[in-house]
């Protein structure tokens, strides 16, 4: 399958390079606002810029399209993607927006396009090798997920400026999770978040470093989502399921399973993988492996254009509650 990338920053960059390892893809032509980046991005993997998204969205040699560009965007080539009978790969979030997106729902309802929307971690070997048996029934009725996601370190200021707010762009990802694992979608959400690693940037961002969210379905289980941008002992990514019989966790990775022991110190290892690109190689190789699939197959794409609506659905509650300062019922954002 031949696939365009738009969008050659860093996950650009990383996506371009794992449709070329990839032995069913081929990287088509790549596309970014600045042309240097997506030169460069070419060179390496001789192939051609193209000069406009349009280009892309135009060109016969384009079977499909994976969509890495800034947020603002990705409604837009979404619909665009639509329109020329091209499938399409998108990044998350769709929008930052919940009314741009229902929008865009609007405008593609009836297409049968294949829309996938990069919500990786469901892909990850652990987390879905937990998911599998507990749906199954192997730890009996589910009554809890806890989902543990923290990065190293703050990212850059102008991440956040263009970020969209900790909820919208951090948790999206765990809410996407929480409804991948739980037995039925949340009914009510309530958010605790704070500024406790840069206070002062974070209140001049109106943004927060520090979270929690609790979510209850409709029968009482619960999901539990903590999130922190600083940990310093690594990029902390960690999924347990609890049910009536037993539990299932899906835990962090390292570079390598050695511990070591002395008399100071006991089951000492090796750092967790630092970086997202690390952590969750597999996962990225693996999310493709499904759209592929699904479009030669005819197969409905997962997660779709749906699930990336719901998660933002999620995050506008947790939003409302934080501001509210209670627990929000789900169908008041929908």
């Amino acid at each position: 399958m031949r696939i365009a990338v738009l969008g050659t920053g860093r996950i650009g960059r990383m996506h371009a390079d794992n449709l070329v390892q990839h032995a069913d893809t081929e990287l088509a032509m790549v596309y970014d606002v600045d042309r240097a980046s997506a030169e460069a991005v070419a060179e390496r993997h001789s192939v051609r810029a193209a000069a406009s998204a349009e280009e892309v969205f135009a060109a016969s040699e384009v079977d499909a399209v994976l969509v890495a560009t800034a947020t603002p965007t990705h409604a837009d080539y979404i619909e665009a993607a639509v329109a020329a009978g091209k499938p399409v790969l998108c990044e998350k979030p769709i929008d930052l927006s919940l009314a741009r997106v229902n929008e865009t729902a609007r405008r593609i309802a009836g297409a049968d396009v294949p829309i996938q929307i990069g919500f990786n971690r469901r892909f990850d070997p652990g987390h879905a090798k937990a998911r599998a048996p507990a749906h199954a029934g192997e730890i009996g009725d589910i009554h809890q997920v806890v989902i543990t996601s923290r990065d190293p370190e703050m990212p850059p200021r102008a991440y956040y400026e263009a970020a969209g707010g900790l909820l919208r762009d951090m948790t999206i990802h765990d809410f996407d999770l929480a409804r991948f694992m739980l037995p039925e979608e949340p009914a009510h959400v309530f958010a605790s978040a704070s500024r406790l690693i840069d206070p002062a940037l974070m209140s001049e961002l109106g943004d927060h470093d520090t979270a929690m969210i609790v979510m209850t379905t409709a029968s009482g289980r619960q999901c539990c989502i903590n999130n922190s941008r600083t940990a310093v002992y690594g990029y902390d990514q960690r999924v347990e399921i609890l049910g009536t019989t037993g539990m299932l966790v899906s835990d962090n990775v390292r570079a390598d399973n050695v511990r070591r022991h002395g008399k100071d110190e006991t089951e000492a290892g090796s750092p967790y993988l630092y970086f997202f690109i690390e952590r969750y190689r597999q996962a990225f190789f693996a999310e493709l492996d499904a759209f592929v699939a699904a479009v030669r197959e005819g197969r409905p794409t997962s997660p779709g254009f749906e699930d990336g609506r719901l998660a933002l659905v999620l995050a506008e509650a947790a939003y409302r509650s934080l501001a509210e300062r209670r627990a929000v019922a789900v169908e008041e954002i929908t």
